[in-house]
This record gives structure tokens, sequence and C-alpha cells, in this order.
């Protein structure tokens, strides 16, 4: 039977059932084994598969992914999963994978598998799952949902609750963590992180009794981080100990914006992943580095993180044209330590970004004209003509 619309009542709890997911996202309370246990289970059981035998626990995603890694490989642990290592680990890491992440988390995690399931369970460790997880729960349910559900109330329910959940749970944290941990990521089942679209088809669920299959990872959810899915073995990670928020942004200005049990971290600004460094030596940040940063939103936060006093001072900037403190900006001169001529800049005020420094050339390879003040670097920045640029009045 086709559902058409909400009822009043359902309307009503959409604003309690956003809160409740927002808050399952972004919980950092220690799990409780036992019942991460039975919800890890319940996956296996709605996936049609037998429950495991074997049960690793550890503190982080990177820690799960090594442990992967090791269980895909039949226990190796050596240059293979090493080299596996090295791809699943992100810039936090770099050059120290060989020297810290083996010696030391993979130490911690091998003792873990050694002592919980190598042991045990030796050859009999099977394959990782997770495609049937995935085809037998996520497709399944999708399927039901879809065609369940008239457009109307699916995208009512998609905007007011899943839409929410994931800017600040799916973008915000999960997608900064699996940025740090490669390679095993595509392979896990996110618990926690997983609110985004489960929050959705929780919704359903509870008043639709639609999605059942969903149950299980909606259950790992409440109670767990990051899992892996094998024959016979599950790999069961912690959540986050520490998340920190800036209105509905990522972000830390002292330290991780996420941190982990083992020290894990990602470090942001205002949503944006930026290196450690920039926020742990923020007073010895080199503004160079920050204006070399391909990344804009990067750039952006780099300036934030300096402040443009020091920014202007350090660079000795020359304001050609407009105000730097402005929507609009000044097109300004910045002299860089290593180039004979000063590069130009369009420096601005973004509603969304804060301060911003964009580079811009002398003339314009759009229509050949010199950029001589701040409208024609705004225009070039917009891939624009000068004669045919407008500035927006608004700006989000």
């Amino acid at each position: 039977m086709t559902i058409n619309k909400l009822t009043s009542e359902q309307i009503a709890i959409l604003a309690q059932h956003l809160e409740r997911w927002l808050e399952i996202g972004l919980n950092t309370e220690p799990i409780n084994q036992d019942k991460a246990k039975e919800a890890v289970s319940l996956v296996y059981t709605k996936a049609g598969l037998p429950s495991p035998q074997y049960w690793v626990f550890l503190d982080s995603p990177l820690q799960g992914a090594i442990a992967a890694a090791i269980l895909q490989n039949n226990g190796k642990i050596g240059a293979q999963v090493g080299a596996q290592v090295g791809a699943q680990v992100g810039d936090q890491v770099g050059a120290q994978v060989g020297a810290q992440v083996r010696d030391q988390v993979g130490a911690q995690v091998w003792a873990q598998v050694g002592a919980q399931v190598w042991g045990q369970v030796g050859a009999q460790v099977g394959a990782q799952v997770w495609d049937q997880v995935r085809d037998q729960v996520r497709d399944q349910v999708w399927g039901q949902v879809r065609d369940q559900v008239w457009g109307q109330v699916w995208g009512q329910v998609r905007a007011q609750v899943g839409a929410q959940v994931r800017d600040q749970v799916r973008a915000q944290v999960g997608d900064q963590v699996r940025a740090q941990v490669r390679g095993q990521a595509w392979k896990a089942c996110f618990g926690s992180m997983d609110a985004a679209w489960l929050s959705f088809y929780d919704f359903f669920k509870c008043n639709f009794a639609l999605a059942e299959k969903a149950q299980g990872l909606i259950s790992a959810a409440h109670n767990c981080g990051w899992f892996w899915c094998f024959e016979n073995v599950a790999v069961i990670t912690d959540r986050p100990r520490k998340i920190n928020l800036n209105d509905k942004l990522l972000h830390a200005e002292n330290g991780p914006a996420i941190e982990y049990r083992d020290g894990m971290s990602v470090y942001a600004w205002n949503g944006v992943r930026v290196p450690q460094h920039w926020i742990e030596d923020k007073d010895k940040l080199d503004p160079v580095e920050v204006l070399r940063t391909k990344n804009v939103e990067m750039r952006a936060a780099g300036c934030a993180i300096i402040g443009w006093p020091k920014m202007a001072k350090h660079l000795d900037r020359k304001i050609i044209d407009g105000d730097p403190e402005s929507d609009i900006g000044a097109l300004i001169e910045l002299r860089l330590p290593d180039l004979p001529e000063p590069g130009r800049f369009l420096q601005a005020i973004c509603p969304r970004n804060g301060p911003i420094c964009l580079g811009v050339p002398y003339t314009s390879d759009i229509d050949g004209l010199h950029i001589n003040d701040v409208m024609a670097a705004q225009a070039w920045i917009s891939g624009e003509p000068s004669s045919e640029y407008q500035h927006p009045p608004i700006r989000t």
C-alpha cells in the first residue's frame, strides 16, 4: 500500500527523531562490548549469515583497518600487510607508517587478533562478508522503502532528518575519519557514523513497519563504532573519545576535532580538515605554506588560523583596490619570499568560510584584460569576462 503523505502526528515527531539520531551519531561514550556483540550479531542474522564465533575489540578505525588487513591476509603481518597499512593511513601518519604504526599500533592490534582469534580459529577465518551484508540489507531496505513511499513523503523525511544528520555526522565526522583510514574503509560498516542513512530508514521502520532488515545496522549504530564483518570473526571498534563542533561544523582551535582513545585524531577548522601542525603549532605556521596550499577551503582555514593582520604584516601586503574586510574584497599584492615579483590575490570575507585569499594572474586568460581592480579579480575567479561579471548581492 503506497504511502502518500505523513500524518500530523508523524510530522510532529520528526524533530525528536532528528535529535535522537544526532545524539547517536555524535555519541562519544565508550561502547558496551556485550551490547555491541548483540547488535553486530543481528546484522549477520538480518543478512542471512551465521553469527561470528570470535570477536576482536579495538580502540579506533585505524586499528580496525589494520586488523581487517591482517585477517584478510591470513594472519601475515609482514611486508604485505605493512604495505596495505600504508595505503590505509592518511596524511596525519604519513611517513611514520613503517616506524610508528606497524611497530606500535600494529603490535597492539596483532596482540588482540593473535590472542582472541588466530590461536583458536586459524585458517577458519573466511573472507570479508560486507558484500553480502550490503546486498541483503542495504539494497533490499532501499528497494522496499522506495517502492512503498511516495516521493513527497520520501523528500520530507530526507530533508528534515536524513540530510541534517548527514551534514553534522557523516559529512563533518564520518568523511573526515574515512579520509584518515583508507583501503579497508570501504569494507567497513560505520556504526554510529552511519546515522545519516539509518536515521532516514529508522523513521519508516518505526512508523510504517518498513525497512525491518535494517534493524541490525540500526542497533549497531546505537552500540558501536566502525566494524568489519568476516566469516567467524567480527572486528568492532570504539566510538571517538571526543568530537568538537563549532555550531554545526567540526572545529577545534587547540587540539584534535575528533580524537579516539588510542590517539587517532582528525584536526579541523570550521569544518575543513587541516594538518595537525596547523593547529598544534599555529604560532609557527608559515603564511607561505598556507598560500601555496592547492585546496581553496584549506587556504581559507589557514588564513583564519594565522589571522589576517599577521598574514598581511608578514607578507608586506599592498592593497591595490577594494576593502579586504568586505564580501567583495580587495585586490592585493603579497611578496612571497621565493618569488622575484609580488603575487596578486583576491582577499575577502566569505560568508561561509570566513577570510579567503585566492591567487589571481596579472592578466586574465578569459578576456585578455589586465586585472587591476577587485571586480576584475572577482570576474576571473568566477570564470567570466570583466564586462559580464555582476557581483551577487547576497553570497552564501
